[in-house]
C-alpha cells in the first residue's frame, strides 16, 4: 500500500487524532445541537486534517502554503467552536483546555510548516 505524503506529517497524524477526539466529544451534547453546534464543529476538526491532504497534492509550494492557511483557518474556527461549547455548558473548562492545548499545538505546527514552504519559495 502507498504512504502518500501528508500521511507521512506529524501535524496530519495529530490533527486526525484530533478529529477522532473531537467526534467522540459531540456524543455528549445535546441531540438537538446535532445539526448545530455538534455539526460545525466536527466539520471544522475535520477540515484541519483534509486541507492538509488537500495541499499535499497541489504542484507549487504557493499553493501548498495557500491550504496550510486554510487547515489553520480551521483550526481556528474551532477554537471559537470550543469555546461555544463551553460558554453553553456542553463542555466542561476542563475539556476546553485540553483540547484548547491540542488545538494550540497543531496550529503552532501549522505554522511552521507553512513558513518552511513559503521559504522555499524565498530562497529561489
Amino acid at each position: 500500500m502507498h504512504i502518500y505524503s501528508f500521511e507521512k506529517l506529524e501535524t496530519w497524524q495529530k490533527a486526525r487524532l484530533f478529529r477522532r477526539e473531537i467526534y467522540l466529544l459531540t456524543k455528549k451534547f445535546p441531540k438537538e445541537e446535532i445539526f448545530g453546534l455538534s455539526s460545525q464543529i466536527k466539520r471544522s476538526a475535520a477540515s484541519i486534517g483534509d486541507c492538509l491532504a488537500e495541499g499535499s497534492a497541489r504542484i507549487t509550494p504557493k499553493d501548498k502554503a495557500h491550504f496550510i492557511t486554510m487547515s489553520y483557518s480551521s483550526a481556528i474556527e474551532t477554537v471559537n467552536h470550543l469555546i461555544g461549547a463551553v460558554d453553553l455548558e456542553f463542555i466542561t473548562q476542563e475539556e476546553y483546555m485540553y483540547f484548547r492545548l491540542k488545538l494550540d499545538e497543531i496550529a503552532n505546527k501549522l505554522n511552521a510548516l507553512r513558513k518552511s514552504i513559503l521559504k522555499k519559495i524565498d530562497d529561489k
